[in-house]
């Protein structure tokens, strides 16, 4: 914690003209100080900075604050780190916290480290540079997506040679343990007999830059046919992909113009967005958004747009995003989702529509309310009480993720009316009494597509799903080839399968096909977040024997699949039983379920 009066006495030595001048060009006027605002595109100043106040303000987009406001907004600082660089250019020691001198010590030691693997992917990034000028066919591949010189240069992007050991001539030693820590070179085995080489082959390379502008990974995208498409660098003590953005450095400025973030699904999608006139776009790096991503990103802009693809994937992604976004969703703050054409990608639907048709779907996104709304009533009839209460069980913990506020109050109204529910009951029902309890399904809603925050893991099913598991284990590329149906009764299982299978899902795309034990491996680094369940299931899926190289494991893997379909279309049947709602509609999904039995039960017996 930095004591207020030391940051009273830096500001009262710190000169802010002095500081604001390194990065504008000010020219005196009467008392003050005048220039083009940095946060926003101007051609007439209006960028006002004050010696006597030693504060600046703009009058067109409002911005305002002391030398440490302008060092975290320019810089993209935190608190702390613009109270340090503005103490070392005063010559002035910023006092030491309550940590132990060894903590201090550690922390120094990981700030060393961080930097030293910062230079290291500088120097590759700057190699891979290089490499591109040098290779017509990587530059073709550019100008075949539409990406002029300028724009490739702005996003510094370069190409890996296909070469196993292409770095071995940028670094003076191959086998430095840097090079492997900075997720630049994969090593296999141990020691001095350990197998090096480049984990970028033969791929259009795009730095992946934190706020600040340095380096700290990578994303490789295949010129031809190969897999994996992408390649994403691993995480490494300066690059969490829960935390970063792919081209937010290069956004800032974008972000504050065009007055909105443009959240899309990968980088290639940004680059090209900004080459087609929205530099306000940015990507999560092979993972799913984060309330940390929505948090930074809330740091530019007071106002987010999701872009998904319309396919149940997208569906997917959206609704973890409108989980990350509901802790930030405040009175001020605008979160938005737009869903394309399950065949278009932004990149796509600009270049076939344009991008005046592109800019009428972003203002014709969805609010963070009606989402909530649409997410909430997945697969509940609201014709019927029981649909309703279901509805407002899945609403339920949504709406209580919300902060407190107006927007938190219209929504629960909004809630109430969709439910036919008066608000000052659903109010007290939430807030001063039990929480609605979930009924059975409505008799139209498929297993398939009942919605994760209600689904229960179904009696006989835990050793389904643990052998499914191991078998996408044994096999990740398998889940590619399952259908959607399968893809979102996994997925949607409750924790801790659920996550566990989007896990496989996210890691297939980020790595591409890998062994049994190289996944099993990344799968059990993730107990923490799979929690204690998770780690339970974990431990049991390692303990598993391996398998047969006899054993079609495709066939088991649809084997497994049949039996967790046959259990849901039983726990279907037997909800419409027990609610005794025999109008013609049950009676249709009735003959419906028995004929999905029939033919499944068969489909087992023959195998």
């Amino acid at each position: 914690m930095i004591p207020p009066s030391f940051k009273q006495d830096l500001l009262a030595r710190a000169d802010i003209v002095e500081i604001v001048g390194r990065y504008v060009q000010l020219k005196k006027a009467g008392l003050n100080f005048k220039g083009l605002c940095p946060f926003h595109g101007e051609k007439t100043p209006s960028f006002i900075v004050s010696p006597t106040r030693q504060t600046y303000h703009c009058f067109g987009c409002g911005v305002h604050g002391t030398a440490i406001d302008f060092l975290m907004e320019h810089g993209a600082l935190g608190y702390v780190d613009a109270v340090k660089e503005l103490a070392q250019q005063y010559g002035l020691q910023v006092p030491e916290d309550d940590s132990t001198a060894e903590q201090r010590a550690l922390a120094a030691q990981a700030r060393e480290r961080q930097a030293t693997l910062s230079e290291v992917l500088a120097k590759a990034a700057e190699h891979y540079r290089k490499q591109l000028k040098g290779s017509p066919r990587a530059v073709q591949y550019l100008k075949g997506r539409g990406l002029t010189g300028e724009i490739a240069a702005r996003f510094g992007l370069g190409y890996a040679p296909d070469g196993w050991r292409g770095l071995a001539s940028v670094f003076p030693r191959y086998d430095d343990p840097l090079l492997e820590e900075s997720g630049l070179v994969i090593a296999q085995g141990e020691g001095e007999d350990a197998k090096r080489y480049d984990r970028f082959r033969d791929r259009v390379m795009f730095p992946i830059r934190s706020v600040k502008g340095e380096v700290i990974g990578f994303g490789g995208r295949v010129l031809d046919q190969g897999e994996p498409k992408y390649l994403n660098s691993p995480e490494t003590p300066v690059f969490v992909k829960g935390r970063e953005l792919y081209g937010l450095h290069e956004a800032r400025a974008a972000l504050r113009q065009r007055g909105y973030a443009l959240v899309v699904e990968g980088y290639m999608d940004v680059v090209a967005l900004a080459q087609l006139g929205f530099p306000n776009a940015v990507a999560t790096l092979g993972t799913a958004c984060t309330a940390e991503h929505v948090h930074k990103l809330f740091r530019f802009t007071d106002a987010v747009v999701f872009s998904f693809d319309g396919d149940a994937a997208g569906r997917r992604a959206a609704g973890r995003a409108l989980e990350a976004a509901l802790p930030h969703a405040t009175d001020t703050r605008s979160v938005r989702f737009l869903f394309l054409p399950p065949e278009h990608d932004p990149d796509s639907y600009v270049r076939e529509f344009g991008t005046d048709a592109f800019e009428r779907c972003v203002a014709d996104a969805v609010p963070l309310s009606r989402q909530l709304i649409e997410a909430a009533r997945d697969g509940c009839d609201l014709s019927s009480a029981e649909g309703r209460a279901r509805f407002l069980a899945q609403a339920k913990p949504l709406w209580q993720a919300l902060p407190d506020g107006l927007l938190r109050r219209q929504i629960l109204a909004d809630l109430a009316q969709s439910s036919a529910m008066p608000v000052e009951d659903l109010q007290q029902a939430w807030q001063g009494g039990p929480a609605p309890r979930a009924k059975p399904p409505p008799p139209d809603a498929a297993p398939s597509r009942r919605a994760p925050a209600s689904r229960r893991l179904l009696t006989g099913t835990a050793t389904l799903l643990d052998r499914a598991l191991w078998l996408l284990v044994c096999r990740i590329e398998l889940w590619d080839e399952l259908g959607t149906a399968a893809h979102d009764l996994l997925a949607e299982q409750p924790a801790p399968y659920g996550p566990a299978f989007l896990w496989i899902e996210r890691h297939l795309h980020e790595h591409g096909p890998e062994n049994a034990e190289t996944v099993l491996q990344g799968l059990l680094a993730q107990q923490e977040e799979l929690g204690e369940q998770g780690a339970a299931l974990l431990q049991r899926v390692a303990s598993f024997h391996a398998n047969d190289p006899d054993v079609d494991i495709k066939r088991q893997l649809h084997i497994v699949l049949d039996q967790l379909t046959l259990a849901a279309i039983k726990d279907e049947w037997n909800l419409l039983s027990e609610s005794g709602d025999f109008d013609g509609q049950a009676i249709q999904r009735t003959k419906e379920l028995a004929r999905q039995y029939a033919e499944l039960k068969k489909r087992l017996t023959e195998t």
